[in-house]
Formats: C-alpha cells, sequence, structure tokens
C-alpha cells in the first residue's frame, strides 16, 4: 500500500482527494490537514510514502513544507507531490528545487493525480502537462547554459540516451520502452547520471539537460 497524506485548507478538497485515493486498491490515505505546520507535524509523525501537498496554506505555505520535508539539507526526505490551482512558473521552479517529485494543477484529472502518487512512489517525477513545456524553456538560453555545471566524468552513450529521453518527460517504464531496457536497467542509469551531474532527482537531470544544450 501506499501511505498518503493531504494537506489542503479547504476541507471539500480534502475530502475529495481522499474518495479518490480510497477508492485505489494500491493507496491508503493515512492523514489529511488543514494548514503547513500540521502538515510537517504529521509528516514526519507517520513517514507517509507520499505527501500530496497545496501551496496556499494557513501557518506555511506548501513550498516551505516542501523544503522542511524533501529538501537538500533534509536527511531522510520524503516524497512530495504539489498539487494547487495556481499556474505560476515560480511556484513550479521553486517546488522542484525544494525537493518535490511531481506538480500538478488541481483540475489535471482523477487519473493523473492517482499517476503523480504512483510515479513519485516508485522514484519517478510527474509535471502536469499544462506545465511541461514551459519549465523546460525555461532552462534553456545562454544564461541558463553557464549555469549548467560539467559532469562529474563523461556520461555513456547509453546514459545520454536515457536523460534525454527523461528530459523530454517520459516515464522510467516509457524509457524502456522506447530504449528497449528493463526498468530495473533504466534505474540504473539515472542513478549513476544523478551520480555524475550532482542532481536529486530525475527532475534534475532533466533541468540538467536542457541547461547544458543536451536537447538542441
Amino acid at each position: 500500500m501506499i501511505r498518503v497524506l493531504i494537506a489542503d485548507d479547504q476541507s471539500m478538497v480534502r475530502m475529495g482527494f481522499r474518495m479518490i485515493l480510497d477508492a485505489q486498491d494500491d493507496i491508503e490515505v493515512v492523514a489529511d490537514v488543514e494548514d503547513g505546520v500540521a502538515a510537517v507535524t504529521k509528516a514526519r509523525e507517520l513517514r507517509p510514502d507520499v505527501c500530496l501537498l497545496d501551496i496556499r496554506m494557513p501557518g506555511l505555505d506548501g513550498l516551505e513544507v516542501t523544503r522542511q520535508l524533501a529538501g537538500p539539507d533534509v536527511a531522510d526526505p520524503l516524497k512530495v507531490v504539489v498539487v494547487t490551482t495556481f499556474d505560476l512558473d515560480e511556484y513550479v521552479h521553486t517546488a522542484l528545487r525544494n525537493g518535490a517529485s511531481g506538480f500538478l494543477l488541481k483540475d489535471a484529472g482523477p487519473a493523473l493525480l492517482i499517476e503523480a502518487i504512483r510515479a513519485a512512489h516508485r522514484g519517478d517525477a510527474l509535471v502536469s502537462p499544462q506545465v511541461t513545456v514551459r519549465l523546460l524553456k525555461h532552462f534553456e538560453g545562454a544564461s541558463a547554459r553557464r549555469s549548467a555545471k560539467p559532469p562529474k566524468e563523461p556520461l555513456t552513450a547509453r546514459e545520454l540516451d536515457v536523460v534525454k529521453a527523461a528530459a523530454r518527460g517520459l516515464t522510467n517504464t516509457e524509457i524502456g520502452a522506447e530504449l528497449y531496457m528493463s526498468l530495473s536497467t533504466v534505474k540504473t542509469h539515472l542513478a549513476a547520471v544523478q551520480g555524475k551531474v550532482g542532481a536529486r532527482n530525475r527532475v534534475e537531470v532533466a533541468a540538467w539537460a536542457w541547461r547544458s544544450g543536451l536537447m538542441d
């Protein structure tokens, strides 16, 4: 079972998410809370597999909660999926920089919500299709490329193939199908690339690919 915590200041949203998720055979909602402080407290107490966070909440907003639960300074980070009605590039960049494994708009629909939770649980990342293209374009251009650090050691040809596929938004399963690899092989390549480019997750690997000009 994938254990999920829901944090949203609107009771109707929490109720709706709970109904959708509890109807799945592989997902269990272990708590729902209405503010950011309670989200941090409950998440640290219960250690859910995935935390589903709204951005605008009392106490602490979802971006700060994400940083406290999944940020680069967290010794044992949790998986976080941010779900919001606010389609702002600044929110997307901050959420992913703070360690989020996914970013969805609330109008994305139940199927994408469920897939985002499953993706986060298995180590993938899912971003709403509406914001993916803008997110990737943010990493283009000369200024972004100047900020791209070279890898600690060269990537192999197969690792480059996997990185390019990930940067196009493919999941591990889709990468395996496209490149005729097993799922474990895809994960092995991604883990190796993360070590070489200093990335914490596949979203940062994709960002590095765009910054470095690999997607030209």
